[in-house]
């Protein structure tokens, strides 16, 4: 699998301004006035997607990741939150076939669309051509799958969390990436599950 680490748009004032009506530098100050930082991302978020008077989280979730690095705002490991992502995929196959696609090597590489790897047991490694490689941290055998995650080019370490959920027969799938550094990584990631996540549906669907 590999990841472009390429932003769905440019994280540039003059982007953020043709498409918000205000640069970056100008929603810094907005939230400054409102006291962005005490109210947190839920309730920042939600000013800005009232203000600019959108449904699409990519501009209000960039401008508020983008305040908190502008105050330089760390975790106790040093990094920022970042960017967070979901893929979801509702899979018409039960929770166990979707698993035991994942776990089987030969169609993992399938699903991964290159020559991966993977010991899904907890300290397992998982690695592929692309130049990803993780650990797993949690194995919850037709639950859920944690690992740290880094590709080529990220900025640090990340957690992913794969979760298989019955709905009503199905496979309810869902891959959430946190503590995403940048904009560009976070988007990238997104794609490149979402990509993976079509060929997993579509092997499960097939079996």
């Amino acid at each position: 699998m590999k990841v472009s680490n390429t932003p769905d748009h440019p994280v540039t004032d003059e982007a953020c301004k043709a498409a918000t009506g205000k640069s970056f530098a100008e929603w810094f100050l907005v939230l400054d006035e409102i006291g962005g930082l005490e109210k947190g991302r839920r309730d920042s978020t939600s000013h800005l997607y009232d203000t600019i008077g959108t449904k699409d989280a990519w501009w209000p979730t960039t401008i508020y990741v983008e305040y908190e690095a502008h105050h330089g705002v760390k975790k106790k490991d040093g990094l920022a939150e970042g960017y967070s992502i979901c893929c979801t995929k509702n899979i018409a196959a039960p929770v166990q076939s979707v698993y035991a696609l994942w776990t089987d090597l030969a169609r993992f590489r399938e699903v991964f669309g290159d020559d991966a790897t993977q010991e899904v047991t907890e300290g397992g490694k998982l690695a592929c051509g692309g130049g990803c490689r993780a650990t797993f941290t949690r194995v919850r055998p037709d639950k859920d799958l944690r690992f740290t995650w880094e590709h080529p080019g990220c900025s640090a370490p990340m957690t992913v969390d794969v979760m298989f959920q019955e709905n009503k027969g199905k496979c309810m799938m869902n891959v959430m990436t946190s503590r995403i550094q940048t904009r560009g990584e976070a988007d990238g990631l997104r794609n490149a599950w979402g990509e993976a996540l079509n060929r997993l549906k579509a092997l499960a669907e097939a079996s």
